[in-house]
C-alpha cells in the first residue's frame, strides 16, 4: 500500500469512527489539507480573530528576554503551520551564531513554503522541516538537546482533558533535563469577545470547517451539498472552551467508499469539528509543574488577552 492510499484509509477510519459515536464529532487535524491551511491563514487576517496579532505583538517584544533565558539552542515547533509569528524568535536567536530550526507539521505545503521563506529571509537559519504528526515527533526532541520546543497560536487549546493528558507526559519523557518549552496560550475573556473571533463576519471560519466536508467528498467519496451545511462556534463557560460544530440544515447521506460504509445525518444534526478551551495562567503554571516544567518567565498583551509561557525541564 502506498503512503497516500495508507493516509487515505486512516482518514477513513478517523471519519467513521467519530461519525458513529454519540454525540457525532471529526479529528479537527483533518482541517489541514493544503487548501485548509490556507483558509486559517486568511482566519488570521481577520479583525475579530484577535490571537495571532496578540501573539506576534508579545513575541515581536518578548524574543529578546526569551533569548536571554535560554541562551543558544535548537528550535523546534510543533504544529508550525506558515511560521511567521517565528519570525521574530529567529531574529533573536540567529544575531551572533547559526541556530537549527526544525518546524513540524501535518501539512506539507504549509513546511515547504516555509522552510523556503525562512531559508530566503533568515542567513543564520539551518532550517530543517519535518512533515508528521506530535506523536511522529516526540522521538526526535532529544536529538536536538539544548532545545526549545515551541508550541504556539494555543494550539493546545484544540485537545481535550484527556488528549492534553496524554500530550504532557509525553513532552514530559522527550525533553532532556534543562529544555525549554515555549507555550502559547488564548485566556479566558469575555463571551462576546470569543464568539466574535470564531463567528468572522467575512465568514473565513465557516469556509475553513465547510473545507472539511469538501475534502471528504474529494477523498472518500462522499457527495455531501456543502450549501445545506452551516458553520455553529458557540463558547461553553462551564467548560471554558469555544465548540465549533458544522450543522446539517436538511438530511443527508454520507458515503467512505475506502471503507465501504454509509452514513445517514439527520436534518439539524450537528457534528463538533473542533473545540479550542482558554486558560487561566495560575492554574495552567501549577498543572504543567505536574509533569516537572517550572515556569520561568510569563509575557501576556496589556489587555491580558493572550500569554506565552517560557518552561524549563526539571530533573
Amino acid at each position: 500500500m502506498s503512503p497516500e492510499d495508507a493516509e487515505r484509509l486512516a482518514f477513513a477510519r478517523d471519519v467513521v469512527i467519530g461519525l458513529h459515536d454519540t454525540p457525532r464529532w471529526l479529528p479537527c487535524r483533518y482541517l489541514y489539507d493544503a487548501h485548509g491551511s490556507e483558509l486559517f491563514e486568511a482566519i488570521t487576517k481577520q479583525p475579530e480573530y484577535y490571537p495571532t496579532r496578540t501573539e506576534a505583538a508579545i513575541l515581536e517584544r518578548s524574543a529578546p528576554d526569551i533569548f536571554q533565558h535560554t541562551g543558544p539552542v535548537s528550535l523546534i515547533e510543533l504544529g508550525s503551520g506558515s511560521s511567521l509569528k517565528t519570525d521574530h524568535l529567529l531574529r533573536a536567536y540567529s544575531g551572533d551564531q547559526v541556530v537549527t530550526y526544525v518546524p513540524i507539521d501535518v501539512s506539507d505545503a504549509a513546511v515547504e513554503q516555509a522552510t523556503q521563506r525562512i531559508a530566503q529571509q533568515h542567513a543564520g537559519v539551518e532550517v530543517s522541516g519535518i512533515v508528521g504528526t506530535y506523536d511522529e515527533a516526540f522521538p526526535l526532541l532529544k536529538q536536538h538537546s539544548p532545545a526549545m520546543v515551541m508550541f504556539l497560536g494555543s494550539t493546545l487549546g484544540n485537545f481535550n482533558q484527556t488528549e492534553s493528558l496524554i500530550f504532557w507526559r509525553r513532552i514530559s519523557t522527550s525533553l532532556k533535563k534543562g529544555d525549554y518549552f515555549l507555550l502559547g496560550v488564548d485566556l479566558v475573556k469575555d463571551k462576546a469577545i470569543l464568539e466574535a473571533a470564531y463567528n468572522d463576519a467575512a465568514g473565513a471560519t465557516a469556509e475553513f470547517t465547510t473545507n472539511l466536508f469538501a475534502r471528504i467528498n474529494r477523498e472518500l467519496g462522499a457527495s455531501v451539498d456543502l450549501n445545506a451545511l452551516e458553520h455553529v462556534a458557540q463558547y461553553n463557560e462551564a467548560w471554558q472552551r469555544m465548540e465549533i460544530f458544522i450543522r446539517f440544515r436538511r438530511a443527508q447521506h454520507l458515503r467512505v467508499d475506502p471503507l465501504n460504509v454509509d452514513l445517514e445525518i439527520a436534518a439539524g444534526e450537528q457534528i463538533m469539528i473542533e473545540i479550542s478551551r482558554k486558560f487561566k495562567l495560575a492554574s495552567l503554571r501549577n498543572f504543567l509543574t505536574c509533569f516537572g516544567l517550572e515556569t520561568v518567565a510569563t509575557f501576556t498583551d496589556d489587555r491580558q488577552w493572550f500569554g506565552e509561557l517560557l518552561l524549563r525541564k526539571m530533573g
